[in-house]
């Protein structure tokens, strides 16, 4: 039985796929939900002639508080005590940040979605997911986009 479960979100419908996937399970084990969203920097991404950087990088931090809050409400409806985490990547991998917060709050189990990108396309985007499972030491539960 799992107490603690950590579930990754980006907005994307996979991750709130596995939102649903770990509300279902937390209902079944009485367990907790942590919800973490981790946002990367955008100095690599903007060009600061034509982009105001801290313009953009609160528009981002804005955007990854409404993921979480949008989904501790869902989480709260269903009974579910929920905790937050907003994480900057400050340029390290996500899947490292991941597993860094899934043991500081230590949990028992990610629940976690992938598009289920292979060939090329995995090779081209990589996968946050596939990450996570690479350095795990605790269970992960994948749940798959089904248009994927």
């Amino acid at each position: 039985m799992y107490q603690k479960i950590l579930v990754p979100l980006d907005g994307s419908l996979t991750s709130n796929l596995a939102l649903q996937e770990a509300i279902k399970l937390a209902k079944q084990m009485n367990a907790r939900l942590e919800l973490v969203h981790v946002y990367e920097d955008a100095i690599y991404l903007v060009d600061e002639n034509y982009f105001n950087y801290e313009e953009l990088q609160k528009t981002i931090h804005s955007c990854g508080e409404k993921v979480l809050v949008s989904a501790a409400e869902t989480v709260r409806a269903s009974g579910i005590p929920v905790e937050t985490r907003l994480i900057p990547s400050n340029n390290e991998r996500i899947a490292t940040i991941l597993m860094e917060e899934a043991k500081r709050w230590q949990a028992e189990l990610i629940v976690i979605g992938t598009h289920g990108h292979s060939g090329f396309s995995r090779l081209l985007l990589g996968s946050v997911a596939e990450g996570v499972v690479r350095i795990a030491a605790i269970p992960i539960l994948l749940i798959r986009d089904p248009e994927g």
